[in-house]
């Protein structure tokens, strides 16, 4: 069966609270499956197989596919889609109520995994973060989301796409913007189109903090009011403890402007600012 053939165009109601947006375009899936990195011995776990059209080209290309679907409703469009491959499971739940760690060692073994996904544009951010902070090693991380969050995810400090989650993802890993997909190549056609996105996770982080946690909630209260600069967003984050004018001496004496924001910084400068307020015990 190809991805020409998978039943796409039933009268299957798409359910707004799941963000259901079906791919009807086969040469999509198939650019998926060949540029995510999945082969014979790279499992792949696919969140969110809707009718199967992306999933049956991930067969084809991977030794064992794994694909997780909240809607009970599509089981026997999948069962009819993907009968004739021997290679694929059906989980049906919610991606992030599971152990993630605990299904990939079940479901793979010692495979090397990777993620195959076309997110809801609504749970793009808690998918790929729960994805990224689960300390489960995969090979690469392979999305279609929102055109306007490929930008931004991929966008470069000082750009105004920049924010807390590029700098977070950029942490975790080396994204890369795969192609746009037009919104005609969907049903029900969304408002907005899409783009493919490729996150690699490397074998160690880009960066090497001294206490992760500060330094992602530097990041974070970096951006929290992104009109003001990051004294005062670090003022904020350690709730009065330090002064402003101490912390702009601080910045000054690692070679930063007191005025600077912080989306003039890269996950690299974070790290820098971080590590020396966790030696300053803050």
């Amino acid at each position: 069966m190809s991805a020409n053939d998978i039943n796409v165009s039933s009268k299957f109601s798409a359910k707004k609270k799941f963000g259901q947006n079906f791919l009807t375009s086969p040469d999509i899936p198939r650019k998926i499956a060949t540029s995510c990195g999945a082969d014979e011995n790279i499992g792949v776990l696919e969140i969110g197989p809707g009718k199967g059209i992306l999933t049956a080209e991930l067969a084809k290309v991977s030794r064992k596919v794994v694909a997780v679907e909240i809607d009970t409703e599509l089981e026997p469009y999948l069962t009819e889609n993907l009968s004739s491959y021997n290679n694929i499971e059906i989980i049906y739940g919610d991606i992030l109520e599971f152990d993630l760690k605990e299904i990939i060692k079940q479901k793979f073994g010692s495979m090397d995994v990777c993620v195959c996904a076309n997110l809801p544009y609504y749970i793009t951010t808690p998918i790929l973060m729960k994805l990224l902070e689960s300390g489960v090693r995969l090979i690469s991380i392979t999305v279609m989301v929102q055109k306007e969050v490929a930008d931004r995810l991929s966008a470069k400090p000082g750009s105004a796409e920049y924010g807390a989650i590029t700098a977070v993802v950029n942490y975790y890993s080396d994204i890369k913007k795969l192609f746009k997909v037009p919104a005609g190549c969907f049903s029900p056609v969304p408002k907005v189109d899409s783009a493919v996105i490729k996150l690699t996770l490397p074998p160690e982080n880009p960066v090497i903090p001294k206490n992760e946690e500060l330094f992602l909630n530097i990041i974070k209260a970096a951006f929290a009011q992104r009109r003001k600069t990051i004294v005062n967003n670090i003022f904020t984050l350690f709730k009065g403890s330090i002064t402003k004018e101490q912390i702009a001496n601080d910045l000054f004496e690692l070679g930063f402007s007191p005025d600077i924001r912080g989306e003039k910084l890269g996950i690299r400068e974070f790290c820098i600012i971080a590590d020396s307020y966790f030696e300053k015990s803050f």
